[in-house]
């Protein structure tokens, strides 16, 4: 045991105890610089922002990579397993939804000087970015960069040394990242057979393998960075195959949690493509039946486009024509 063991985590602590992360809180004060910049230059030209997606960055996104790096989740996960496997989640799962609902990208294609615009389209559809996006592999990534983290030296080296510690949170807040921005955000990145039913589709099944980590952590016999956590853990924890079964449970309960809000914005966006589609057939149906233009400036001239039935010879437009009024 630690000689050095901070004190019993309470209710009480898990809210009050905070440490700042320079690594961390740099990263989200260029974030946020970077966004509010976007919305303010938008409204200066008369544009609209809306407010919910400012919202879902500052709050979800920005708020989650926040606790996850500075609250009490990072006080004690050298202390305690939990905390960390809770911590893994929010960056790889929760930020990246958060910040994907606030459409960053989109924010910034638009906020951008017409050479700065084309500059990110060009980059966010380069060949390796459109690789590494591509859903199935993004996905596997995630899965990989759990077992990975868990799995290998990667997570106890991280424990004993700040540095790459700072650097496993970029980490799995880029793999997160890498599957929910294309999905919510950039269609045009998705092939053309990744629409909304396939969408919706992939993130339910995103949502089945994100468990996988949890559940394997937590039925794991073998203890995961076991000679850290054995020579760290307090008297007052539980014991350190008990503390490993609570993180891989959190862990499950997380990720099925924050599947159904990421596949409700999938099918928010399905019903608004379909409502938008709606609009647009029925604006042409409106365009081929308005009334022809009159010829030679005789108003008595005009008459309405012919139903297409009237004009086809086939089988079709002959019994339409028979069963059509006055025929």
């Amino acid at each position: 045991m630690s000689t050095m063991a901070l004190p019993e985590l309470t209710g009480g602590r898990m809210l009050s105890v905070w440490r700042p992360d320079a690594a961390a809180l740099l990263l989200i004060v260029v974030l946020a610089v970077l966004y509010g910049w976007g919305v303010l230059r938008l409204r200066r030209r008369g544009e609209g922002w809306p407010a919910a997606r400012v919202a879902a960055f500052a709050v979800l996104g920005l708020g989650s990579l926040a606790v996850a790096t500075m609250s009490a989740l990072a006080v004690y996960d050298t202390e305690l397993f939990w905390p960390a496997a809770v911590q893994n989640v929010l960056l790889d799962l929760v930020a990246p939804l958060g910040l994907a609902l606030g459409d960053p990208l989109r924010l910034g294609m638009r906020a951008l000087p017409e050479r700065g615009a084309g500059r990110l389209g060009g980059a966010m559809s380069g060949r390796l970015v459109r690789f590494l996006t591509f859903p199935l592999v993004s996905s596997a990534l995630v899965l990989a960069s759990e077992l990975c983290i868990y799995f290998t030296p990667y997570f106890e080296t991280a424990l004993r040394y700040g540095a790459l510690h700072d650097l496993m949170y970029l980490h799995l807040l880029l793999a997160g990242s890498l599957f929910v921005l294309p999905v919510l955000t950039r269609e045009e990145a998705l092939p053309a057979w990744c629409t909304h039913p396939v969408r919706a589709a992939l993130v339910f099944l995103d949502g089945l393998i994100d468990a996988v980590p949890g559940i394997v952590v937590m039925t794991h016999s073998t203890l995961i960075a076991g000679a850290w956590y054995l020579h760290h853990t307090p008297a007052w924890a539980p014991d350190v195959q008990r503390d490993q079964q609570l993180g891989g449970g959190a862990m499950v309960t997380i990720a099925e949690l924050v599947s159904l809000p990421f596949l409700l914005a999938i099918l928010v966006q399905w019903s608004r493509a379909d409502r938008a589609q709606r609009v647009v057939l029925d604006r042409r149906l409106d365009a081929e039946l308005a009334p022809a233009a009159p010829e030679r400036g005789r108003p008595e001239d005009a008459e309405l486009v012919r139903p297409w039935w009237e004009t086809d010879g086939g089988a079709v437009g002959q019994r339409m024509r028979r069963g059509a009024p006055g025929e």
